[in-house]
């Protein structure tokens, strides 16, 4: 009997609970449209509206970049998509602002557009582990000019995006992009989105899941899409199968917290993704939705501008109470289960 006692005290100390790996790091995307994201320098600036929304001082410039750095820094998405940054070498510069203030290494991705009365560009940074397989752009052919259906999209880009996932790798179709603005553009925002929707279709495969963000300019709230409107062309919502339809991320946001820009009310700001994105595939580990949210504080100082404070006497308000942009980022994490 002492034996058997000794065999279970000898069992109960060597035994340890099992080893739970770490979660592997999951995945998150922030959309932000920085609004005339323009250093000092005017010097390759060719329109006299860029020349005039450029930062009127270096100091100035550098409190902006360091300012937008550090609400970055304080999310560390995998992917930052921006609009309205003025091209590649401001985008660079704030990849090397994040480096250089708070340790954070970003790739900076762009391609410059075709934007020549603002010369507003689009840009994506990533982090490792995410990287980005290649970088692409659409062109309207002749013979979609001809079919008076599709417009070109100024401001766009389009990344595939690698990420790994418990030993494999997923891939995302990335498509950052900045409509035309105005509630009189609604039928040009429309044939841009048939032009983006026909590009995707070339740079989509099977085993690839979809993700458009950015600046889409929309009048159209979200669960109150209307057919025929920019949101349910991009979204896929003409075919006949409602299970190939991009899902609103927005819509997960409560009501309340769904404004994305100073204008009472407006949801300019979306992420659209593939349904693969959102729920557990059995059977696999892989990407799903866990939280979309809208980041205002990362935004404002001090309380929300006033309309004409901010948009006509911005450099003049107090660096302590100036907002970064007039929208507000909107961020969705995914994780892997």
């Amino acid at each position: 009997m002492r034996t058997c006692w000794l065999l279970v005290v000898i069992a109960i100390a060597g035994w340890r609970p099992p080893v739970v790996s770490a979660a592997e790091p999951g995945f998150s995307v922030m959309c932000w449209n920085l609004e005339w994201f323009f250093d000092d320098s005017k010097q390759g600036n060719y329109s006299a509206l860029a020349r005039e929304k450029s930062a009127p001082t270096r100091g100035l410039w550098n409190w902006r970049r360091d300012a937008v750095a550090a609400s970055i820094a304080e999310v560390q998405p995998s992917i930052v998509a921006l609009q309205e940054v003025e091209g590649p070498r401001v985008l660079w510069y704030l990849a090397r602002a994040l480096d250089r203030e708070h340790g954070l290494k970003y790739q900076d991705n762009a391609i410059e557009g075709e934007d020549h009365a603002t010369e507003q560009d689009v840009g994506i940074l990533t982090t490792r582990p995410t990287e980005v397989l290649t970088l692409m752009r659409g062109e309207v052919t002749g013979s979609m000019q001809r079919q008076e259906t599709y417009a070109g999209v100024t401001k766009h880009l389009a990344a595939l995006i690698e990420i790994p996932v418990a030993g494999q790798i997923e891939t995302i179709l990335v498509v950052n992009v900045h409509l035309r603005s105005g509630v009189a553009a609604e039928r040009l925002r429309q044939k841009q989105a048939a032009s983006l929707l026909r590009w995707m279709q070339v740079w989509q495969r099977s085993s690839t899941h979809v993700m458009v963000v950015g600046d889409f300019n929309t009048q159209e709230l979200a669960g109150e899409v209307a057919g025929g409107s920019e949101m349910a062309i991009l979204m896929g919502r003409r075919t006949a199968d409602p299970q190939d339809d991009l899902v609103d991320l927005i819509e997960q946001v409560p009501v309340a917290r769904r404004q994305t820009h100073l204008l009472s009310g407006k949801q300019f700001d979306r992420i659209i993704v593939s349904r693969s994105l959102i729920g557990d595939e059995p059977g696999r580990p892989d990407l799903c939705l866990r939280s979309v949210d809208v980041r205002p504080d990362l935004s404002i100082r001090g309380g929300a501008d006033l309309l004409d404070e901010h948009w006509n006497h911005y450099w003049e308000i107090d660096a302590a109470n100036r907002d970064l942009s007039d929208h507000y980022p909107l961020v969705a994490e995914f994780e892997i289960r």
